[in-house]
């Protein structure tokens, strides 16, 4: 493995290490290096290398003795995942057809929220994406996505028209680790209209942010219909 150099940051440390886990470099019940080798590997503090570690440990993936080392468990703790899913996909698995309509892209300034959801400062340019998704040519939902110019420059000039920016960015743009919250939420005027819903009602709401390391890919807010139900695998 090549040597990393002034890799100071715990998430970064953790997500290398994740992912060599992942690519079967340490079996389960096998044994990892100390913390001192990777500090020495990745030009950090052993404090530094300890976090990361003490994370994965949390997460279900190390077990770490005293005097003994740190080794990769047998049986990792079942955590519930989500997967981002391919909204023509969800759409088509109901026998329905699918198709989108991109209502607004622009570059712009990110707003505050934007911000500081992402960590991205007030003058980084991100792509601003509204897109109505519909089912059988009747909205199904509507999704305000920012994008970090910076990390995928190739999305100003991908086919959105053709493929949606939620699919585009699915088969794209790979991630490292995400947020994502689910609440209710009262519609707008101009969400109301788009969704051909009432004002006011009670809409289900998703909001959605992805990262490579430390470095921001996307931050959405998906608005679903009233009758919306949601159903996924644990």
């Amino acid at each position: 493995m090549t040597n990393q150099k002034k890799t100071n940051s715990h998430r970064l440390i953790h997500d290398n290490l994740l992912k060599r886990i992942h690519s079967g470099e340490w079996p389960p019940g096998s044994f990892i290096p100390t913390e001192a080798m990777f500090a020495r590997e990745f030009g950090c503090a052993r404090t530094t290398v300890n976090r990361a570690l003490q994370l994965l440990a949390a997460e279900g993936l190390l077990i770490r003795k005293r005097h003994s080392g740190t080794m990769v468990a047998l049986t990792p703790i079942r955590k519930a995942t989500l997967e981002i899913p391919i909204i023509r996909q969800d759409v088509e698995k109901r026998g329905q057809e699918y198709s989108h309509l991109i209502l607004a892209s622009e570059q712009r300034l990110p707003p505050l929220w934007v911000q500081v959801r992402t960590g991205l400062k007030s003058d980084a340019m991100m792509l601003y994406l509204q897109t109505l998704h519909l089912s059988d040519n009747r909205p199904y939902m509507l999704e305000d996505r920012w994008v970090n110019l910076k990390q995928v420059p190739q999305i100003a000039s991908a086919p959105l028209s053709e493929i949606s920016p939620n699919e585009w960015l699915v088969r794209k743009v790979p991630y490292s680790r995400g947020e994502i919250s689910f609440s209710a939420c009262l519609a707008s005027d101009e969400i109301a209209q788009v969704l051909e819903s009432r004002t006011g009602s009670a809409i289900f709401l998703v909001e959605r942010s992805t990262w490579m390391a430390q470095a921001p890919i996307t931050t959405l807010k998906m608005y679903y219909p009233e009758n919306y139900r949601l159903t996924t695998e644990l």
